[in-house]
């Protein structure tokens, strides 16, 4: 019988973030003591001094104001050694101005992509699969992307998730299919005969029907 898929256990949606020791580029760190009332983005590349992943951590140091302005931490790990790291931040400096200005864990004994689910062994065993996880000042995970090895990432798009996470959970409503900043969004439907009633003689929303109704957030 196959196996392959329990590996490892990967963490799952609504998880609290499994915790950890770490060196990084920025010192040790306690994960559970990391960034405490800030959302975190944490996300794994295969190996330093590679092609896609040094786009992909250029990609999140150019654009980290942008989660800065989130309230979000962003934390980086491969299974590299601390010393390969701080070379190849240094190289990525020199060669295109470019800081690599957050912690990088340095995960050689694999401990932090196990506990993760970062190593998929039908992709590779020994490199961590392009995962993200975007988890909440709760430490709770709320939403996880893997990409393969030879696929990178799409910042617009991790931006955009994360910004939605943080609408949804402040004005508790959903967002569309698309949804970006300044776009309706979705209000709850109704849950009882009356709130139907009600929903039904609003003018104020945007109805296709009486369980799909859209607002401006303002309005939200």
């Amino acid at each position: 019988m196959d196996t392959t898929h329990d590996f490892y256990a990967m963490p799952r949606i609504g998880d609290i973030a499994p915790d950890f020791e770490a060196v990084t580029t920025k010192g040790k760190i306690k994960f559970s003591d990391f960034a405490k009332g800030k959302w975190i983005v944490m996300f794994s590349h295969p190996a330093d001094f590679t092609p896609v992943c040094t786009t992909e951590m250029s990609g999140f140091a150019v654009r980290k104001e942008e989660f800065d302005a989130l309230n979000t931490e962003l934390m980086g790990l491969s299974i590299d050694s601390i010393h390969s790291h701080l070379a190849w931040v240094n190289n990525v400096r020199e060669k295109t101005g470019v800081y690599f200005d957050f912690p990088i864990i340095a995960d050689i004994d694999m401990k932090v992509s196990k506990l993760y689910g970062m190593l998929q062994p039908n992709e590779s065993e020994t490199a961590a699969v392009r995962a993200v996880f975007f988890i909440d000042p709760k430490k709770k995970i709320r939403l996880i992307m893997y990409y393969p090895l030879n696929v990178g990432r799409n910042m617009d798009e991790i931006l955009r998730v994360l910004e939605a996470l943080q609408v949804s959970d402040k004005h508790k409503v959903a967002m569309p299919l698309n949804w970006k900043a300044g776009d309706k969004v979705i209000v709850p439907p109704p849950k009882t005969l009356d709130e139907l009633e009600a929903r039904l003689k609003d003018d104020s929303i945007e109805k296709v029907d009486f369980y799909l109704a859209k607002r401006d957030l303002e309005l939200a």
